[in-house]
């Protein structure tokens, strides 16, 4: 005689991360910040002081030797392009019918976006406001002359 188990005695499937929501979430998540983000960026830059005239090399370096404004830089970055990566996949995911054509444009943009974040993450910790040899007049105020 055979028995057949009851179909809720098995063992429960493992859970899987479902990646596609958390895309979604970061989309929307990522969303929201960088509209606080560009548009804090935009107003501290056009709107505050001497406006647009005033953006140079030393207003720049001035920025950029803040702490507050290098990691508000740093968000804007890694946000926006994680953000419009995950775009790009999303699109090749709906409009490219060949797995191999589709896995490579992923990875491609991967690797596009990885570089751009490693890049531009140096470039604003290691940017130097005050350069050795440079014109005093274009200098940030707070750099001595040297």
């Amino acid at each position: 005689m055979t028995t057949i188990e009851a179909p809720r005695t098995q063992a429960p499937a493992k859970k899987r991360t479902n990646w596609e929501k958390w895309g979604w979430v970061y989309m929307r998540v990522s969303g929201v910040l960088l509209v606080v983000l560009i548009f804090g960026h935009l107003f501290s830059n056009l709107m505050v002081g001497d406006g647009i005239s005033a953006i140079d090399f030393g207003f720049v370096g001035g920025k950029l030797a803040n702490p507050f404004w290098k990691v508000w830089d740093v968000l804007l970055l890694w946000l926006a392009l994680i953000h419009g990566a995950n775009g790009m996949r999303t699109i090749v995911n709906d409009y490219v019918d060949r797995p191999g054509v589709a896995k490579g444009l992923k990875v491609a943009l991967f690797l596009a976006a990885a570089l751009l974040i490693l890049l531009g993450t140096l470039v604003v910790f290691t940017f130097d406001p005050c350069p050795a040899g440079a014109d005093p007049d274009l200098l940030a105020s707070f750099c001595t002359a040297s």
